[in-house]
């Protein structure tokens, strides 16, 4: 009787402690989006790089939502921004539905997180609103009227009216980065300098020019085929409440194996970092240790970043 009764008040105690012990929930993945299916640039092999970027890091769950071929009936392309941390752009081709254009402005604007990758500044030209969300775009009929250039000059910014396409790039290059915000979350911790693998670098992009950080620019050697000036390459773009994150670089490869603009380790640093940001208005990663220096580009060919 005496042992039943002490298994009694031992079970009671336990059951009293369970239930003053605080649960520790497991820090949940970020949700994001990807947005691809058409585009001028391989749209086949990039956006299933990004998934692999993206879940490789363990921050994000990450979904692939492609848009019916082009020609196709758009009515039947309807994502669910509502229910997604981040929504991640890689799409250059026909224009959403009108239901689908008014659900993505209302995502943004009521605070969503975006990623706008490489060519997908290319898209939707006469859309004013999509062009705010850019700040700055390029081809498909870009010209004065959408907006000035925007370059640097001594590190200072330039808004240039002069007349002209909006759109162009040199040959592909490897290329230093040069900070211009080191205080900012995404920024933090990284060099002032690094080299890129080999890659476009977009240059006399044009546009509302409504950057609110810029964060990274590169010069665009006129040697090479370059405008001559040093151009914005990554930026966070001032509208409302949202957090958008806009990274020129990136040009797809042929194949995932061969693809340096992407496996460089510092492309998808920023980019994971940018995607944080825009989730979270935070940044918690550390600066890993495979991260591109001012004279060497480092490669992750299998996209993961090294063990420390």
């Amino acid at each position: 009787m005496k042992n039943f009764l002490k298994t009694i008040v031992l079970a009671a105690i336990m059951l009293i402690s369970a239930s003053l012990t605080p649960t520790v929930a497991r820090n949940p993945k970020l949700k994001a989006l990807i947005i691809s299916g058409q585009n001028n640039h391989n749209w086949q092999v990039s956006h299933r790089v990004l998934k692999l970027i993206l879940e490789q890091s363990s921050m994000f769950e990450a979904d692939i939502l492609l848009t019916p071929s082009k020609g196709g009936d758009m009515r039947k392309f309807n994502p669910q921004f509502e229910e997604y941390d981040v929504v991640v752009l890689d799409y250059n081709g026909d224009r959403w539905s009108k239901a689908t254009d008014e659900a993505f402005l209302q995502y943004v604007k009521r605070g969503g997180g975006v990623v706008v990758y490489h060519a997908a500044d290319n898209a939707f030209a006469d859309w004013e609103e999509f062009n705010k969300i850019i700040a700055l775009g390029g081809w498909e009929g870009r010209n004065e009227k959408s907006g000035p250039y925007y370059y640097l000059v001594d590190g200072k910014p330039v808004l240039d009216n002069t007349a002209g396409t909006g759109g162009s790039h040199g040959a592909q290059r490897e290329y230093p980065m040069h900070c211009r915000n080191a205080k900012h979350p995404i920024t933090k911790g990284l060099p002032d300098g690094w080299k890129h693998g080999r890659d476009e670098m977009y240059d006399r992009m044009r546009g509302p020019a409504n950057i609110k950080d810029l964060l990274y620019s590169g010069f665009a050697d006129a040697k090479r085929g370059g405008s001559g000036r040093e151009e914005p390459l990554i930026f966070t773009v001032d509208y409302g409440k949202a957090r958008i994150f806009h990274i020129m670089l990136g040009h797809c490869g042929p194949t995932p194996e061969n693809n340096p603009a992407m496996q460089c380790a510092g492309f998808q640093t920023l980019l994971l970092r940018g995607a944080e940001w825009a989730a979270t208005g935070k940044v918690k990663q550390a600066v890993p240790s495979d991260f591109p220096t001012a004279n060497e580009c480092r490669f992750r060919m299998d996209y993961m970043p090294p063990r420390n």
